[in-house]
């Protein structure tokens, strides 16, 4: 079976160089699962408090540890959810986050939901994250 992810932006939706729109993985391979990375470090201490574009730093590099720890890189993403304090700037959340998905020719699916709150107060947002590693070939 041959393995691949196929980013696809058709015609009739918009289009973004933020992220795709619909993101298929096939093949055999691994699927791997973050749950919700918040802007806590390996101290277990809150970085950025109330300051949102600290925190989506923090929770960004939260993210390259799981997906290094799992054989992944930011590459290998299909599927990122986006949870954000309401009242909280998006665009200075969006352009942190550039600097780790900015560069990626194939973006994954991303959806954002604004929420009154998180586990914590003082989180303004948390992201889990799907992404595939298509097994090497032979």
């Amino acid at each position: 079976m041959s393995n691949s992810i196929q980013h696809i932006n058709p015609d009739g939706l918009s289009r973004n160089r933020a992220f795709s729109q619909i993101v298929i993985a096939q093949g055999s391979g691994k699927t791997v699962y973050i749950g919700g990375q918040d802007a806590v470090n390996s101290n277990g201490e809150i970085v950025g408090k109330g300051d949102i574009i600290k925190q989506t730093e923090q929770v960004m590099e939260n993210l390259q540890i799981a997906l290094s720890a799992s054989g992944a890189t930011f590459e290998n993403l299909v599927k990122l959810n986006i949870y954000l304090v309401q009242g909280q700037d998006l665009y200075g959340a969006f352009q942190a986050s550039q600097k780790y998905l900015g560069n990626l020719v194939n973006p994954p699916a991303i959806s954002v939901l604004v929420v009154v709150g998180l586990a914590n107060p003082d989180y303004l947002i948390e992201i889990d994250a799907t992404a595939f590693i298509p097994d090497k070939k032979a």
